[in-house]
């Protein structure tokens, strides 16, 4: 199996122009650009359907979010109550009170996310403590 190369789309462009405009032979086409005849008609049939040479970049990339913003809020103000409590019983209060299962990896994440540290989490947890 050969590994794959990239090929630019300025070249793909290229020799669809040079085949469309009957310049080039295909077969002196393909030398020349040194891709298949695959890779060619697979280029071609897109370019003809999308006016691109190339897929789009999907902007939807891995998986979707276990929680939505919803929990996310509850989430934010359950550690800024409660800066002491653990990631298992945030994991624990989320399952109990807004019925998902989520690892204490997710809910860390998602504290890393909105910018909460351990360490700025220490140290809402001692103003908290000097306000008591």
């Amino acid at each position: 199996m050969v590994a794959r190369k990239h090929i630019g789309d300025e070249l793909k462009l290229a020799a669809i122009q040079l085949y469309e405009r009957k310049l080039l032979p295909l077969d002196d086409i393909l030398d020349c650009v040194n891709f298949s005849a695959r890779t060619f008609y697979r280029t071609l049939h897109l370019y003809r359907t999308t006016g691109h040479v190339s897929k789009p970049n999907s902007h939807l990339a891995g998986r979707l979010r276990k929680m939505n913003m919803d929990d996310v809020q509850y989430l934010l103000e359950l550690v800024h109550h409660h800066p002491d409590w653990f990631l298992d019983e945030l994991v624990d209060l989320m399952d109990n009170n807004c019925f998902i299962s989520v690892y204490y990896t997710t809910i860390h994440r998602e504290l890393e996310r909105h910018g909460l540290s351990t360490k700025k989490l220490r140290i809402i947890a001692a103003e908290r403590n000097q306000a008591l």
